[in-house]
């Protein structure tokens, strides 16, 4: 039973970073899927693959795993340089593109 903390992705269809401060530590998948006969829906005979902990910080996590020796692997979230621009900027007569189709 191994795990992975990691911070969530935020949506890509917004701007901000709202859900995207927690820690998440997820487990890895694995155990036997089928296919149910009577419904066709998938089952899995592991049930830690369905869980999702969420920790409000990295220390939380890790003491967490660590207190019940859980091997884990911890991703680092990478930083999106973001550059501020004025929409002015955009119609610049200095720009490297035209702005225009």
């Amino acid at each position: 039973m191994f795990a992975r903390i990691f911070q969530p992705a935020p949506n890509t269809m917004q701007s901000g970073r709202g859900n995207s401060k927690h820690w998440v530590l997820e487990f890895a998948k694995g155990g036997e899927r089928s296919i149910d006969p009577l419904t066709g829906t998938y089952r899995s005979t592991d049930v830690n693959s369905q869980l999702e902990l969420r920790f409000e910080t990295l220390d939380a996590a890790v003491s967490y795993a660590k207190a019940h020796n859980i091997p884990h692997r911890v991703i680092k979230p990478r930083r999106v340089k973001r550059i501020s621009r004025s929409y002015a900027e955009n119609f610049d007569f200095d720009r490297k593109l035209p702005w225009t189709h």
